[in-house]
């Protein structure tokens, strides 16, 4: 597996529109995408700075990971890195072959269309790491 950049920065909040305008005033940047990931039970808010982006996350249910985040994180921060790579299977299957706890197997969907999965933080020296992959490119 190689990373071809840092995709985005993954940072839990508890109120995202007062992030956003954090964030807006902080970047001297407007948020380019707010959207909900129904299936992960979030919202996120994203920001581009060079070629990495900064992904605002709030839990949209009490049973959502973000939300478990934050109340082991009261304070929220950051949450996970995602690396981008070119063929998220493949790169799965190494990270397995390599002893990598996986907490997705297969691919799934993520935000901004992106095929996304995670690797547990036991195996990532406590970091969670979220692998992508752009299906349009």
């Amino acid at each position: 597996m190689k990373p071809t950049h840092i995709e985005h920065i993954g940072i839990a909040v508890k109120n995202l529109d007062e992030a956003i305008a954090y964030y807006e005033k902080l970047l001297g940047e407007k948020c380019y995408s707010v959207e909900e990931v129904a299936e992960q039970k979030v919202r996120t808010a994203f920001f581009k700075i060079g070629q990495t982006k900064i992904e605002l996350l709030e839990g949209t249910s009490d049973d959502s990971p973000i939300s478990k985040f934050l109340e082991k994180n009261p304070h929220g921060g950051v949450q996970h890195i995602a690396f981008a790579v070119d063929d998220l299977q493949q790169a799965l299957d190494e990270a397995a072959a390599d002893g990598i706890q996986l907490i997705d197997k297969t691919p799934r969907k993520g935000a901004e269309g992106l095929n996304i999965a995670f690797l547990h933080p036991k195996s990532t020296f406590g970091v969670l790491t979220e692998l992508c992959e752009d299906p349009n490119n």
